[in-house]
């Protein structure tokens, strides 16, 4: 306890006289109450932390049982609809320009969306289950997730991730995130998914059983992140070795790529999208946005194929659209088709 206590003080940054620190520590704005733990600056100095519980533990065990009670640093806001959790920039989550790459981006939006099932207090036994789908061996996989970046965060800052979820359909749940700069709280980027239960012995898609869809509707909210006009609803071409500027062979899904649900973590799909665009584009240009489908799984033994091609959009040269496919290296099969648009990075000027 002390050893956590201590890193929680070392972690504390001052910034006009308002606390900003990490993990379960509170980013008090107005000294609003927003997680298991609340510091105000003036503590500093006798190295005093106040332990807030937000809720009691539940019976039935699962991952909210596990965490102690407590909320992970995150809290629940909008009559309970919203699950808010604030993250600082680590080194480790920013690339050679100093900002949060969007693999980054991608990890928080998962770790609020886990936090938030166990916070509403019905998980299960799963990575992301509720109790009802863990009896029914059920997993979440997300089919389509879309991505507006605004601004890049960088090494340092602190960040606010909302994240709520709705009906997608029949048979599909649809979760949305947006992220804020916690100093201006002004939005820098939004996302929308859609996920839909998957058999995990079977590795089939299955319909949400009446009994998990009770579970999860009492934490519905009809709100979104990304507004239809701005919604990427055009196809995604299926790219050939014919169409693709560029192939990048022999990626190999390693141990560490797997997730708790015995497949590669959604995530990493992204990273090897990026593999296949030229280097002169991931230096010179911000993606601003992207859109991936997720066709089918893969298995650790799969050896896969990253190809890209770049346009640009329209006669502005400042933006690139590129379309993107993952796929098998043997039978050519598709894995994840995607596609995104890339601004070019604006001149830095040193004071």
């Amino acid at each position: 306890m002390m050893a956590s206590m201590q890193t929680a003080a070392a972690a504390l940054r001052l910034r006009d006289g308002r606390s900003t620190c990490v993990g379960p520590v509170q980013f008090s704005r107005g000294w609003r109450r927003s997680g298991c733990v609340k510091m105000k600056a003036a503590d500093m100095n006798t190295r005093k932390i106040h332990v807030t519980p937000l809720r009691e533990k539940r019976s039935g065990g699962g991952e909210a049982e596990a965490n102690g009670g407590y909320l992970l640093g995150g809290f629940v806001a909008e009559d309970r609809f919203v699950y808010r959790q604030t993250f600082v920039i680590r080194s480790y989550e920013t690339g050679p320009d100093k900002t949060a790459t969007m693999e980054t981006l991608m990890n928080l939006l998962q770790e609020t969306a886990l936090n938030h099932v166990s916070s509403a207090g019905v998980a299960g036994n799963g990575f992301g289950a509720t109790r009802e789908m863990s009896i029914r061996k059920l997993i979440w996989v997300v089919t389509r997730i879309q991505l507006q970046v605004d601004v890049y965060s960088s090494w340092g800052d602190v960040v606010e991730v909302d994240t709520w979820v709705d009906a997608a359909g029949k048979n599909g749940m649809r979760r949305d995130w947006i992220i804020r700069d916690y100093n201006t709280n002004k939005i820098i980027s939004r996302a929308t998914s859609t996920w839909v239960n998957m058999n995990r012995e079977t590795r089939k898609v299955s319909k949400i059983p009446d009994e998990v869809r009770k579970e999860i509707q009492p934490f519905y909210l009809n709100k979104v992140a990304i507004t239809p006009q701005n919604f990427d609803t055009h196809k995604i071409e299926k790219l050939t070795d014919q169409t693709a500027h560029r192939i990048h062979n022999g990626l190999a899904p390693r141990w560490s790529d797997m997730d708790a649900n015995q497949h590669v973590n959604n995530v990493k799909y992204f990273g090897w999208l990026l593999e296949s665009v030229p280097i002169n584009v991931l230096e010179d240009y911000n993606m601003t946005s992207m859109t991936l489908e997720y066709r089918r799984e893969c298995r650790q033994s799969n050896l896969l194929e990253s190809l890209t091609t770049i346009k640009v959009n329209g006669e502005d040269t400042q933006m690139l659209e590129c379309t993107h496919l993952l796929r098998m290296e043997e039978d050519k099969a598709d894995i994840v088709r995607a596609r995104s648009v890339w601004q070019l990075k604006q001149p830095r000027h040193n004071i």
